[in-house]
């Protein structure tokens, strides 16, 4: 979808937008701040440009759009050869009319296209004399930038010796991948700072502080390889002449980062159709990248095309920068809600004045814990930078606090349980209350009921409910505990539906043990970190006596989760014995116990990626990593993708989220998009729903629509 442009109406707002802009482009570029979100500058550059070619005898010498982007930004260091911004596209349509201008520059349609990602930081150039990096220049104005070789030395993925001792310029991207930015702003606000706004403002206002007391990661991506006037003429010939991609392999063999070590490598596409595609594919992962990226650069892959088609004074013509919906903008919190989950942790949960993000109007956002609200300095009344990706929840990253008012309050933290006035245990950073999984405990059964925990059919919140204000069930165990008579004095329970569900509940005591523990809901596992518990250990008995160092030999449970882990689980013991007592399954079907030798080793923490320790051995799957994608049809149709990844490890592989280089198999269903996409890119085996079925038939009893339920 197009992004709007700002109404401009006469030369008196014209003039007012452009010194909006350009105080909004100093401010960034300077600073790493601005009063101006990305999708309210793009909007009202927009306006700009369609004021100015309509009033071409209005134009002002400052407009933005005759600028590069941090044209607004003094620099003392020439470049070696003008370091110019893109032009944008934001649609399909606008992407093939640029194509089409593209072929009438150079004579032919352009059948060679290098795609990859915008990447959301800040633009420098790197220049290597004998393959020692000797200066770092910030964009600038683009004839001549800053020097910011105060960093040499402190940013990821750019070395100080290139692998080949040659004379080169880099050009990339400096940014903070989210991690970066998380420590970023812990490390700020222990120094008495203010957080940053976003991991861009981060990355600008990092790179050029020069007397800090601390030091924060960042990270490049290499985007461009050109020669300096020293560069050996062999090699200045083969930078000029070669393609795009061709000099993108160079930058990574130099050993330079770039975009190829991550899930949207640069990739070369021969028609529109193909970079549409493409520009889809990376817009789908977008969520869940570990960077930010804010849209997709499309060039002219060949020397003989870029050259044909020149350059203007802000952006060449051969490239374009296709933009993606924003998915971070400024508004204001208005309140802050306490809410109570079912493990009794306590939630706080900012309350927005409304604001589009992504087509979405957003109105609340998540707040981590008390501890973080602290740290980010965070005031009722603040303008926020508030990030949402796709169907991620919304996140306050941070105050603008440059936009502060004066007229912001202190969020004033809760003294007792809101949900049940208890007291409230502040041992950790996340608060929970004292009565814990008791103080929501509809909530908590509800959970534990549910079709990927013990699968309680016809025992939804509503009778959950029933169950708990009858005071019939006061935990988990209780389920296990009713009786007819007491089922039929509640309302609307008739004979056929209180048997019904003594049977689902019946049927509930011979779940396995990954989902036994998952209906517990210890904090920090789920159903994926369940069954790999329940399949490393085997039975409750091994899982109650692990210490920690035993816990971290499961796979994804590292030295900071395992001491809580085990922690709640002896929390839970009571619980657990109750529920071994009213006869529920406490072993995992196909699973070996861990020798007292393989519990000793100080293996530590598998890696992603490998096999959990005690995976089976036997299977059709045995040492294979699956990754389900896509709708299912046939027999798996009715699978859920909990009971999907189950049966991929009863059959003895492990199942994933992510295709990797370590992907074995691509089950591929309908609807299958960028995962396929790579699968068939790294070429990773591909399976249909009906191949696969056919794989694991028979296994355990073949596919099943529920535990121990052929379909």
């Amino acid at each position: 979808m197009t992004t709007p442009a700002a109404v401009i109406v006469d030369a008196a707002a014209y003039a007012q937008a452009v010194e909006d802009a350009v105080e909004a482009a100093a401010a960034y570029y300077a600073g790493g701040t601005s009063p101006l979100d990305d999708d309210a500058y793009d909007r009202l550059v927009r306006g700009i440009a369609a004021y100015e070619a309509v009033h071409p005898e209005q134009v002002l010498s400052g407009s933005p759009t005759g600028k590069v982007a941090g044209g607004a930004v003094e620099g003392d260091v020439p470049h070696s050869a003008a370091m110019l911004s893109l032009d944008n596209v934001f649609s399909a349509e606008e992407f093939t009319a640029w194509t089409e201008s593209l072929a009438r520059r150079v004579g032919h349609e352009v059948t060679r296209f290098h795609v990859g990602p915008k990447l959301d930081g800040l633009a420098i150039a790197a220049r290597y004399t004998a393959g020692r990096l000797t200066r770092l220049i910030t964009r600038g104005d683009g004839t001549a930038g800053e020097d910011v070789s105060h960093a040499i030395g402190t940013i990821e993925g750019l070395p100080e010796q290139l692998a080949e001792p040659v004379t080169v310029e880099v050009r990339g991207e400096v940014l903070m991948t989210n991690a970066q930015f998380e420590y970023a702003n812990e490390v700020r606000t222990q120094h008495g700072g203010q957080p940053f706004a976003n991991p861009r403002n981060a990355a600008a206002g990092t790179l050029r502080a020069k007397e800090r007391v601390y030091t924060v990661p960042m990270t490049f991506f290499g985007y461009g390889l050109l020669p300096l006037p020293a560069t050996d003429p062999t090699l200045t010939e083969r930078l000029n002449t070669s393609a795009h991609g061709d000099l993108m392999r160079l930058v990574a063999e130099f050993g330079v980062h770039t975009s190829a070590r991550t899930d949207i490598p640069d990739t070369v596409a021969e028609t529109v159709e193909q970079v549409l595609a493409r520009v889809a594919e990376i817009a789908a992962v977008r969520a869940g990248l570990p960077f930010g990226i804010d849209g997709i650069v499309i060039k002219a892959d060949l020397a003989a095309d870029q050259q044909a088609a020149g350059s203007g004074s802000r952006a060449p013509r051969w490239a374009i920068a296709y933009k993606l919906p924003a998915v971070e903008k400024i508004t204001r919190l208005l309140e802050v809600e306490w809410n109570v989950g079912r493990t009794g942790i306590i939630a706080p949960r900012g309350v927005l004045e409304p604001v589009v993000i992504d087509g979405s109007t957003i109105t609340y956002a998540t707040l981590h814990n008390p501890a973080d609200i602290t740290r980010r300095d965070l005031r009722l009344g603040d303008q926020v930078m508030v990030h949402r990706a796709g169907d991620v929840i919304p996140r306050i990253q941070a105050p603008v606090a440059h936009l502060r008012t004066g007229d912001e309050q202190p969020i004033a933290f809760p003294e007792t349980c809101p949900r049940c006035g208890s007291a409230i245990d502040r041992s950790e950073e996340r608060w929970r209350c004292a009565q814990g999984r008791n103080c929501h405990l509809v909530a908590s059964l509800s959970y534990a009921a549910g079709r990927d925990q013990l699968d309680i059919e016809g025992l939804g919140a509503t009778r959950v409910v029933q169950l708990v204000d009858a005071g019939l069930v006061t935990d988990l165990a209780g389920l296990f505990a009713l009786t007819r008579e007491q089922l039929l004095g509640l309302d609307r329970m008739g004979e056929t539906s209180t048997d019904n569900l003594l049977a689902a509940i019946a049927k509930a005591r011979q779940q396995p043990l990954s989902r036994v523990l998952c209906a517990l809901g210890v904090r920090g596992t789920g159903r994926s970190m369940s069954r790999r518990i329940a399949r490393h250990f085997a039975t409750m008995d091994a899982v109650r006596a692990a210490d920690a160092e035993a816990m971290q030999q499961v796979e994804g449970i590292g030295v900071e989760k395992a001491p809580s882990i085990v922690a709640e689980l002896a929390e839970l013991a009571p619980l657990i014995e109750r529920l071994a007592a009213a006869g529920v399954n406490m072993t995992e079907p196909g699973a070996t116990p861990p020798s007292p030798a393989d519990a000793a080793a100080p293996d530590g923490e598998a890696s992603p990626g490998e096999a959990p320790a005690a995976a089976p051995e036997a299977g059709p799957l045995a040492g294979m990593t699956v990754v389900v994608t896509g709708a299912m049809t046939g027999a798996l149709e009715k699978l859920s993708r909990n009971e999907m990844n189950e049966l991929i490890e009863r059959a003895g592989g492990r199942s994933s989220s992510s295709v990797s280089k370590k992907t074995t198999l691509v089950v591929a269903g309908e609807g299958a998009g960028s995962k396929r996409a790579k699968a068939e890119q790294l070429g990773v085996r591909l399976a249909t729903p009906d191949e696969f079925g056919a794989l694991v038939a028979g296994f355990h009893g073949g596919v099943t629509d529920r535990p121990g339920e052929p379909v």
